[in-house]
């Protein structure tokens, strides 16, 4: 089959990769409209279970993978007001990868698979597609392609009320860390991961009040970036916030909460951002893009019938999407309130944080009160790097040394 993926981020260089490798009769071409050397944003964040998806599905693209990441221990939340000044934890791990680097691995991958991957070519009309047998629209949550054919795919688009910006900075924390910091105007507060040597990724976001009482909605974007250096100059420890990236600088933006009543139209299916968005907040928007184009791959090789391919996998991915964006909607209006919860210690608004998204058992609130003992926190950090080990055997890849750091107290 002849099948063009337009859009060169995760979800069609992965669906392009996974479809070569269940049938190489197929003819894929990936069309970008951006440069190899551009990408926007900085890392992507993502867990261990998406490791074993990835290794499964094709072990040396999982590979690549892997060994482009860092791996990063415990969250931190730091809290610094007027009423309370602290810091509260949760435990596990995760891993972290440079965007850039993670696009570069998969463009490698297919192209050695035989996928023509075209950088800087864009669709003049995206009402007029190439001619193919299937047209994967994975050209991220601005799609044009689904745009032009909104009202088939009964898309919706929910407007969140917090500004956002998306920046870098070069110090490389070690953790994953969420940092609220009052201001004169209100709260503004980042999260924070490590991507790549020497530079972590740093999301800025503030409710609307506050962004208009500091005087950032009427700054350039990058004259805002001393402003928020300041704010932030503890938790930054000195080291600077990074508005461009290798593409463009960064920009204010509000989340798009995007949804669709079907991801399927015609010889046209919708996949990744393109389909679905979930709140930052989750971090697991390239997992679910990779999952989808796993899944896609995967109808078109069990179904002779292309039709019959596109309709199971709109229907097993849109019922598994409904519950991950419920609870990411329940998160982003979470943050969009913070203002109820900020009077609390640390440790109390951190809990708060964590069950954001639903109630959880009494038993839960123990163990967070047990996390923030350092005593615990270690032997956490003992068991994780037991079950990590055990993972990273299983397999067949060497461990992932952490970015770490002695436990306070």
């Amino acid at each position: 089959m002849r099948i063009v993926c337009v859009g060169g981020g995760p979800a069609g260089l992965y669906f392009s990769i996974s479809a070569k490798l269940r049938d190489a009769g197929h003819e894929i071409t990936v069309i970008e409209r951006d440069p190899p050397e551009a990408t926007y944003g900085w890392g992507v964040v993502y867990w261990n279970d998406l490791l074993d998806i990835l290794y499964r599905n094709d072990p040396e693209s999982a590979r690549a993978v892997s060994a482009g990441s860092v791996l990063w221990q415990d969250q931190e939340i730091r809290l610094h007001g007027s009423r309370y000044d602290g810091t509260a934890y949760f435990g596990g791990y995760g891993y972290s990868m440079g965007r850039a680097a993670l696009l570069e691995a998969l463009t490698r991958r297919a192209k050695a698979l035989g996928v023509d991957v075209r950088h800087g070519e864009r669709l003049a009309d995206p009402a007029d597609l190439p001619e193919a047998g299937l047209i994967v629209a994975a050209d991220g949550a601005g799609s044009r392609i689904r745009q032009s054919r909104a009202e088939h795919f009964g898309t919706k688009v929910e407007t969140g009320r917090n500004p956002y910006i998306w920046l870098g900075t070069d110090r490389q924390f070690d953790s994953f860390v969420f940092c609220f910091e009052e201001t004169p105007a209100g709260w503004v507060w980042f999260h924070a991961y490590p991507s790549y040597k020497g530079v972590s990724t740093c999301i800025v976001e503030c409710s609307p009040q506050t962004w208009q009482g500091l005087g950032l909605d009427s700054l350039d974007p990058e004259d805002a970036v001393p402003v928020l250096e300041k704010i932030f100059h503890r938790a930054l420890d000195g080291h600077s916030l990074i508005s461009r990236s290798r593409g463009e600088p960064a920009k204010w933006q509000r989340f798009q909460h995007i949804s669709n009543d079907t991801w399927v139209d015609g010889n046209v299916v919708l996949a990744g951002d393109a389909a679905h968005t979930t709140h930052f907040t989750l971090g697991s928007g390239t997992r679910l893009a990779m999952i989808d184009a796993i899944v896609l791959s995967h109808s078109l090789a069990k179904y002779q019938d292309p039709q019959a391919a596109l309709r199971e996998y709109d229907q097993h991915r849109r019922a598994e999407l409904h519950s991950v964006q419920a609870g990411a909607r329940s998160s982003m209006a979470w943050f969009e309130q913070l203002d109820d919860y900020l009077d609390r210690d640390p440790v109390s608004f951190a809990y708060a944080m964590s069950v954001r998204q639903g109630r959880q058992s009494p038993w839960k609130y123990q163990v967070h009160l047990a996390t923030q003992l350092a005593a615990v926190r270690r032997a956490r950090r003992a068991y994780d790097s037991g079950k990590r080990w055990y993972h990273d055997r299983r397999r067949g890849e060497a461990p992932l040394p952490l970015l770490g750091r002695s436990l306070p107290g």
